[in-house]
């Protein structure tokens, strides 16, 4: 039985709250309604889909093959807009990580190494923002730094405002949030 199935037979609230959030058809139901409500396998394939940020679990399946198949359809992902301050305990790595796992280019490095603990995780704090144009090219790049095994602190996601986002975090704990459009 899938975990959120065993998890919305044992009463466990923020379940619900998630499946509100991502499943169109539960939106105006209590916690208690959407508790008792029969939640079979194609909910929970919706449920996982959306939450990776696909309206169906067909179109994550699709997705999915296409990043382990062919050349993808959509053009390469293109940043519009960043703003980082990032603070390293090891430039090299750092630089290693942002080239190798997220595909960017160095231009150039400033300062020595600074290292502040683990305040930013503890707090949340952002080290950049970074826009990506294009809703297709927002998927991919996410899709792609799953497969590179990026971490991530929030997995792929629709804002109540309507954009998509995913939160990256990199060696050094610094939390990077790529934004997209909703699609």
């Amino acid at each position: 039985m899938p975990p959120c199935i065993d998890t919305a037979r044992s009463r466990y609230h923020p379940v619900a709250t998630q499946i509100r959030a991502a499943l169109p058809r539960f939106k105006d139901l209590t916690d208690r309604q959407i508790l008792d409500a029969p939640f079979k396998l194609v909910d929970a394939q919706e449920l996982v889909a959306r939450q990776a940020g696909f309206d169906t679990w067909q179109a994550l399946r699709t997705g999915v093959q296409t990043m382990a198949g062919s050349a993808p359809s959509v053009s390469p992902p293109v940043l519009s807009a960043v703003e980082a301050q990032l603070f390293v305990a090891d430039i090299e790595a750092s630089c290693t990580f942002f080239t190798g796992k997220l595909g960017f280019d160095v231009v150039f490095t400033y300062g020595e190494p600074v290292f502040v603990g683990d305040i930013r995780e503890r707090e949340q704090l952002l080290s950049a923002s970074l826009t990506v144009a294009g809703a297709a090219e927002f998927k991919l790049l996410f899709l792609q730094y799953q497969t590179a095994g990026v971490d991530f602190l929030q997995l792929l996601k629709q804002e109540p405002w309507g954009a998509r986002t995913f939160i990256v975090r990199d060696p050094d704990g610094n939390l990077l949030l790529f934004a997209g459009p909703a699609g």
